[in-house]
């Protein structure tokens, strides 16, 4: 019962000194208004992008990338006598993807052959014109929020407190007992459970400073606006389809870094990471007994 009653006000030795059971501030305002807004940006630009993706399943590098060029990434459909299968194929290697990718049913159970089906796109009717209006609205929300969260985290100094990765943790050493304990599930207690692990500064540092920016560049350089004011932004990725290429990739990268965080928040106890994320308060784990 305690954990849903309102938390009660911490005493100033439990603000000091914080143990196992007691109850914390954890995020902050800002931290949690930028998680909430990213979490609902990122799911609809990743589904309109599917969306625009369909319209030409492929992947290239360089400048062109024509129905009769080579991709490293493609997703259609084919048939071998009468049976038709979707597939997916990267770097030449063609695994079958038939009710997933490539060729699927709709609820009415007719046949489509488009890279993604309706459930993971926006719209879920092929619509290129609504996927683009839907994708270029919400990268201003994303690329704003970015701005407004890293400036307002180096005012607060969050960054540099809880982001900011030392010479000690850098250490190979370091690094791997800290990916053994995770891979043991030996997840931290008490008031260590307050801090960020390397392994965790080194995902949030890489989302917030590589991941995001990478994805807004490159986004700029698929705008043929951009060609006009500022060609460089295509040129330096080394062709329009280059850029398209690393875009999906950070994509599926962020795809990567969602589930292993959802698993890690269930891992870790689902309640007390989700009341902390919109409260702001966390329960910190009990140290176990010795």
């Amino acid at each position: 019962m305690s954990d849903i009653a309102p938390p009660a006000e911490p005493s100033p030795a439990q603000e000091a000194h914080p143990q196992g059971g007691d109850l914390v501030k954890r995020h902050r305002l800002s931290t949690r208004l930028w998680h909430w807004t990213n979490a609902v940006t990122l799911l609809i630009m990743l589904m309109s992008g599917l969306m625009i993706f369909n319209a030409h399943a492929r992947l290239c590098w360089g400048e062109y990338g024509a129905n009769f060029d080579a991709p490293w990434l493609k997703i259609g459909s084919a048939r071998i006598g009468t049976y038709e299968y979707g597939y997916l194929q990267v770097a030449g290697h063609r695994v079958e993807t038939t009710g997933l990718l490539g060729y699927w049913k709709d609820p009415d159970g007719t046949p489509h052959r488009r890279a993604f089906p309706y459930w993971a796109t926006i719209p879920s009717a092929y619509s290129l014109a609504d996927a683009r209006t839907w994708h270029l609205a919400f990268a201003w929300v994303l690329s704003l929020g970015l701005a407004a969260y890293l400036i307002w985290s180096l005012v607060n100094r969050h960054i540099q407190r809880d982001i900011h990765i030392t010479r000690r943790e850098w250490r190979l050493r370091h690094v791997w007992l800290e990916a053994r304990d995770h891979a043991r599930l030996r997840l931290p207690t008490g008031a260590a459970a307050l801090r960020y692990n390397t392994l965790q500064k080194i995902a949030y540092a890489a989302v917030l400073f590589s991941l995001l920016p990478l994805m807004i560049l490159t986004g700029l350089a698929l705008s043929p606006g951009t060609d006009a004011w500022a060609p460089l932004v295509t040129e330096v990725f080394g062709g329009r389809q280059t850029a398209r290429s690393i875009h999906f990739l950070c994509a599926f990268a962020l795809v990567g870094f969602f589930i292993v965080h959802i698993a890690m928040v269930v891992l870790a106890g689902p309640f007390n990471e989700l009341r902390a994320m919109v409260t702001g308060w966390y329960r910190l784990p009990r140290e176990k007994e010795q």
